[in-house]
């Protein structure tokens, strides 16, 4: 299936100059979600995962099924004061604008085998943010996944120490 073509590109969202990808095309037609959500768990389902983590928003559309296609549990990053346990932040850069995430400290215990997943791998920021905390919290990096990959942006070469890097869909 080509997932592209269920895509919608927005152009000058958020901001002027910026071609926005929008997911909610595809996300709306069951099937073609499915399919989505099937060929990515094709990419990682040689992989041993414990957790599949995600960060808010999109994360946790796309992180969510993927963890209970693969029996794996699932957790959460949210913005800071989002959590309601004790958590560690991480702070980041986007495409256009700076941000911090958060994490449960207990949420991923030492040695539990993680993939991070994200709907877009763009500038880096997001991921490697994400990245920094499951290393605070001594989780075993597996791999990262992505919906799209903007490769224009580079985003890849934030992720250094991740050794597998799944994409559906590239720009």
């Amino acid at each position: 299936m080509d997932f592209k073509e269920k895509i919608r590109v927005i152009q000058d969202f958020p901001q002027p100059g910026v071609s926005f990808k929008d997911i909610t095309t595809l996300l709306k037609e069951g099937p073609v979600f499915h399919a989505a959500i099937d060929a990515m768990v094709e990419q990682v389902k040689d992989r041993e995962i414990d957790v599949v983590v995600g960060p808010e928003a999109r994360g946790f559309v796309i992180g969510t099924p993927l963890a209970y296609a693969l029996g794996a549990g699932f957790v959460p990053i949210r913005k800071p004061g989002k959590l309601p346990g004790e958590t560690v932040e991480a702070g980041y850069n986007l495409e256009y604008g700076k941000d911090r995430l958060a994490i449960h400290k207990d949420a991923v215990q030492p040695g539990q085998k993680v993939l991070i997943v994200d709907d877009l791998l763009a500038t880096g920021g997001t991921i490697s943010a994400s990245l920094e905390l499951i290393r605070q919290l001594q989780g075993e990096i597996v791999g990262a996944a992505f919906m799209i990959e903007l490769t224009y942006l580079n985003g890849r070469e934030k992720l250094q120490g991740v050794n597998e890097i799944y994409t559906l869909v590239q720009y």
